[in-house]
């Protein structure tokens, strides 16, 4: 084996990025991000619960170090994750820190936050918590997506997609499905190409709906016939009962 010294390159960028999420601020601030919008200094502030001039301060250490992207509006500055790797580092890392599932909320209000996030959420721009892995198994059982030799759509998986109406850009260097680890349920759900057209289908035909300005979404009325119609996905799986 090859000696690895302190100066090694490599190293010192994992260090420097492993203190990026050291903080327990940023760290809040990225998984707040994982909703896939760019948001200000002052609302991911109030979300945290620190002051505005702290946000400022860590939120320039975040866009420094790579893992956000910052964009000006007029007086406004957003920020928002710096693209989908970010976005995989930052689930995938949350998945890791937490293999015995999450400690007892501490309150109702987040008790309730937690509920909503497990039951679904956006993860960037794709579906993740129950409502992402019972589209994803749902997927799976009726061929539609294989997940024996990685992720990847099936012949009936393009052409359920083509019998929705979502175009696929097959032509895209980006993976056309990928299994993404789900921090609240412990197993891959559909990411890449295929999950954010889904997701953004979902969103745009009503079949789900923001929880609040979060990154919380649930399935509508509407939206859990259309599941049930079209993957067998039983309503009552979602919610957890």
């Amino acid at each position: 084996m090859a000696r690895t010294t302190p100066s090694e390159p490599a190293a010192a960028r994992l260090a420097a990025l492993a203190a990026l999420l050291a903080d327990e601020t940023r760290a809040v601030f990225c998984l707040a991000l994982l909703d896939g919008r760019a948001w200000t200094a002052g609302e991911l502030a109030r979300g945290a619960g620190v002051a505005p001039s702290t946000a400022s301060e860590h939120l320039g250490k975040l866009v420094a170090g790579g893992l956000l992207a910052e964009e000006r509006q007029g007086r406004h500055r957003y920020v928002r994750l710096a693209g989908r790797q970010a976005a995989q580092l930052v689930e995938e890392l949350a998945a890791y820190a937490a293999p015995g599932g999450e400690p007892p909320a501490r309150s109702l209000r987040a008790a309730s936050t937690a509920h909503a996030l497990a039951r679904g959420r956006t993860c960037y721009d794709h579906l993740a918590g129950r409502l992402g892995i019972r589209i994803t198994e749902a997927m799976t059982t009726r061929g539609l997506l294989r997940q024996d030799t990685g992720f990847a759509l099936t012949e009936d998986g393009l052409a359920w997609f083509g019998a929705l109406g979502v175009p696929l850009d097959t032509a895209s260097r980006r993976p056309l499905a990928r299994g993404c680890l789900d921090w609240t349920e412990r197993r891959p759900h559909l990411a890449g190409a295929a999950g954010a057209a889904l997701c953004r289908h979902a969103m745009e035909a009503g079949w789900c709906e923001r929880v609040g300005t979060g990154r919380a979404v649930r399935a509508t009325p509407e939206g859990l016939r259309a599941l049930t119609a079209r993957l067998g996905i039983d309503p009552a799986s979602i919610d957890g009962r």
